[in-house]
Order: structure tokens, then sequence, then C-alpha cells
């Protein structure tokens, strides 16, 4: 995925980032609500917060979001549910972060940058941490013609959410601003929307074509009979 070019400008590296395997994926400038409560990341979504700095966010491949003892473990290993998550996430920014109760955080956070893991360790309360390499980020790219109906499908479905639900605004994956004109904004909110595995999500999320995206997101509301 990361080609050599002599005459390129050095892809920027990150050392040891913070995890957060997630059963989904998090798509750039995509807008995220997390419920923290498990020790490994109250202590981690606290010092990011404190320093204004970034976590990553992977999707599992293997395992679940919580931590869990695993009864058929080896005598040899830490007893805990083996975790595998894609070598491809996105970079977390926290926007809003409340503490409603002791052990408790609530934090909504946008997507950024797309990564790419080079080496990843587990530290020994369970944090995971990687050195990644940021991949670029997509060129804005206007929606062809012939994809204008995907477009506005995805605007007809916001306004039609806000309609039923206005209280929800701030837990959908759809915030301003809207960039309904940038094809990779479309398709990122599509897939964010759209009931598909977590792996086909993870494969879309990680092409650098935006229009490509975006092609076979309209492909797959063919499929699904969505109307547009």
């Amino acid at each position: 995925m990361i080609q050599d070019d002599p005459q390129a400008p050095a892809a920027l590296k990150l050392q040891q980032l913070p995890l957060f395997p997630l059963e989904t994926v998090l798509f750039p400038g995509g807008w995220m609500p997390l419920r923290i409560f498990e020790v490994r990341y109250l202590d981690m979504i606290g010092r990011c917060h404190k320093a204004g700095a970034p976590f990553g966010v992977v999707a599992l491949s293997e395992g679940s979001e919580v931590r869990r003892m695993d009864p058929g473990a080896k005598p040899s290993g830490d007893g805990f549910a083996h975790e595998a998550f894609y070598p491809v996430g996105t970079l977390a920014h926290i926007e809003q972060i409340e503490r409603p109760q002791a052990g408790l955080m609530v934090i909504h956070c946008r997507g950024s940058q797309r990564f790419e893991i080079e080496s990843r360790q587990q530290l020994p309360h369970g944090l995971w941490t990687a050195d990644v390499t940021l991949l670029p980020a997509d060129t804005p790219v206007p929606v062809p013609d012939d994809l204008g109906s995907t477009r506005d499908a995805l605007e007809r479905l916001l306004h039609n959410l806000l309609d039923r639900e206005p209280e929800a605004r701030n837990n959908l994956p759809l915030q301003e601003p809207y960039q309904w004109e940038d094809s990779g904004w479309v398709a990122n909110r599509w897939l964010e929307l759209l009931p598909v595995e977590t792996e086909l999500k993870q494969r879309l999320m990680s092409l650098d074509s935006p229009v490509l995206r975006l092609e076979l997101v309209s492909d797959l509301l063919d499929r699904m009979g969505v109307d547009r």
C-alpha cells in the first residue's frame, strides 16, 4: 500500500500510538461516541485528552471490545482471550468528554487521518500501542454526475433522521461541516450507516481512491434495494 518514491516527501510516522480496537470501523471525518469504563482505556483517554493527542481506532478481526478471560487459555499465556485487528486504522481526536461517574467516561471523537501499522505491542495491563505510518488523506474529488443520486439519497436520509429524532443529532455519524460535493466524505458517511459486515467496511475504508469507494457504495445500495 505504501510505495517508495525517491522524489516524494517522507511519510510521517507516529511511535507508540495508543490503540482502541473496536467492533466497527472509524472513517476519516466520522463522529463516534464511546463509553469508556475499562481501566486500560480510562487512563489512555485521560492522558490523550490532557495532551491534546489522538489515539488510533482499529477494527477487530478477532476478539471483543471488552477484555475477557479465556477459560481455554494455555498456562503460559496471560489468561485473556485473543485479540486481533486489521492493520489500517484511523486517528481519533477527542472533541467532547464527560465523566458522569467514577470509572466512566463518555467521549465523542472525530476521525482524521488513516494510518498503517508497522509494529504493535501489548502492554502488561492490556493496552495496545503501535508504531504507524500515516497514509495520505483523500484528495477532495467532486461527486461525479452519475453518482449524484447516491449523494442526494444520503442528504434525504439525514433530513429524515433529524425530522424523526432531532435529539439524536449529536450521536449521528453525519456531523457538520457537511461536504456533500466530496466523493470521499459521501462514501464514508454511507458506510458508517449501512448494515454491512465490518470486514467490508474495512476494505472500503482502506481504498486510496475516494471515487472508487463511492462507486462501490452505489453498487451496495443497488444490491440492497435502497431507493435513489
